[in-house]
């Protein structure tokens, strides 16, 4: 039955694999409620001290209802090995009405399944990790991200044309396609770009549009 409550909060991620942990240990560290669930007692007792665990086998759907499952506004399933106990978890979580699905893949027919079953998102940890290495080697990007199909944000280094220049003086919407989100000063903290932001070589451009588009800019000298 889905969850009608408005108050849920909070992300509940199954399976505390190498995907699984990281994703939980970032979470906590942002401060963000966090709910870790795994049935190996070793990788309980491992991350007990350091996040909220609880040691279930979630493709039991009795065992994410006596955990209150339902009351968290989103889970990711970072079970990725065996395939039956990432459907059956992921289905389990559709049943209960979870309002978002974070499903990992380890393969396209894999993917396949999941969007049938019902998960939102599904997530390539190891392809994902590859695609950012490689747009970020050699060039001016230090990260990239793809947020949807034709959008991409990546935080880059500004390039020459750029420095000691307005963002209304050099119209880069215009000119390349693409919109500078934000600027990170050295020692500084994030600001918003408007067009007074000015913009300095030691700066860090946080850069958002189509994802050639973007690709593009960064590589300009």
């Amino acid at each position: 039955m889905a969850s009608n409550d408005t108050t849920a909060s909070g992300v509940l991620v199954v399976g505390l694999g190498r995907f699984g942990s990281a994703l939980a240990d970032t979470l906590d560290a942002m401060d963000v409620e966090v709910l870790a669930v795994e049935r190996d007692a070793d990788l309980v007792e491992r991350w007990s001290k350091r996040l909220p665990v609880v040691q279930a086998d979630a493709t039991d759907p009795r065992a994410l209802e006596q955990m209150g499952a339902e009351e968290f506004s989103a889970a990711v399933v970072g079970v990725g090995t065996s395939l039956e106990a990432s459907v059956l978890i992921t289905g389990n979580l559709v049943d209960i009405g979870m309002p978002e699905i974070w499903a990992k893949a380890i393969s396209t027919e894999h993917a396949r399944i999941l969007r049938r079953i019902g998960a939102h998102h599904i997530v390539f940890p190891e392809s994902d990790a590859g695609a950012r290495v490689a747009h970020s080697v050699g060039g001016r990007m230090l990260d990239y991200i793809e947020i949807d199909e034709g959008f991409t944000i990546v935080k880059m280094k500004p390039p020459l044309e750029t420095h000691n220049f307005s963002l209304a003086e050099l119209k880069l919407r215009d000119k390349y396609g693409v919109q500078v989100i934000g600027v990170m000063t050295p020692g500084g903290e994030f600001e918003y770009g408007s067009r007074a932001t000015v913009i300095h070589a030691e700066d860090l451009l946080v850069v958002g549009g189509d994802g050639d588009l973007v690709e593009r800019f960064a590589q300009r000298p």
